[in-house]
């Protein structure tokens, strides 16, 4: 009986661990996809304002590449705090769970 209860305990502390890895993964693609497309937005403006004028031409590289610089910065910096978050909370939960003493079973 104590055999199956730790599987099911290391089952869901590894689930549990993938959810935060996920949940990382997809905040990531959220922030850097969002950065990327403000900075074409942005650069869109730009250009249609400098040929409605006959300004010099814009040039997306000019804006694309700091844009991917601070998407990858950016959403870099948030995966890995969300990851640091989930990793110490599931530390603790099981430090709290070895510690808690497990009521006997009767018959045992």
């Amino acid at each position: 009986m104590a055999r199956w209860t730790m599987r099911r305990q290391t089952f869901r502390a590894r689930m549990a661990g993938a959810l935060w890895v996920v949940w990382a993964v997809v905040v990531w693609n959220v922030i850097f996809d969002r950065v990327i497309v403000v900075a074409g937005r942005s650069y869109v403006n730009v250009a249609r304002l400098t040929a409605a004028r006959g300004g010099p031409y814009a040039r997306m590289d000019d804006w694309m590449r700091p844009a991917v610089w601070q998407g990858l910065c950016t959403a870099t910096a948030a995966a890995a705090a969300i990851l640091l978050v989930g990793f110490i909370a599931l530390r603790a939960a099981a430090r709290s769970s070895e510690q808690t003493p497990r009521p006997r079973q009767k018959g045992v």
